[in-house]
């Protein structure tokens, strides 16, 4: 189950001024071991009664992650075929994906490696 929606139980059950223990024993009696933690339940609680009324996960300062999917590859794989000479810190800027996912795809997927003249 999404974590929204048991965020939302949460919000709904601490409006009615039920405990977090009780609201996280309700939710593992119906979803067993997919539950929210009691310190996640309790958290939220304390959120919703502070006056919270969002749900979702705010936005977190950072660069986002990038992630090795096939996309990412063939980009890569792109650029590497139109300038063979091209460095690692050229594709992170040309393709926008991190240095170490660069490596990664570099390495791991295309099978790559450095040759040194």
């Amino acid at each position: 189950m999404d974590k929204e929606y048991f965020r939302f139980y949460i919000k709904v059950r601490t409006a009615l001024y039920i405990e977090p223990i009780v609201i996280h024993n309700e939710l593992r009696t119906v979803f067993g071991n997919e539950v929210p933690s009691l310190r996640t339940v309790q958290r939220w609680s304390k959120w919703f009664r502070e006056g919270r009324v969002e749900v979702e996960d705010e936005e977190r300062p950072g660069r986002p992650i990038t992630k090795t999917t096939s996309k990412n590859i063939r980009q890569v794989c792109d650029l590497i075929n139109d300038d063979p000479y091209v460095t690692v810190g050229e594709l992170e800027a040309q393709s926008g994906i991190r240095y170490e996912t660069v490596q990664q795809i570099i390495s791991d997927h295309l099978q790559l490696k450095k040759i040194i003249a």
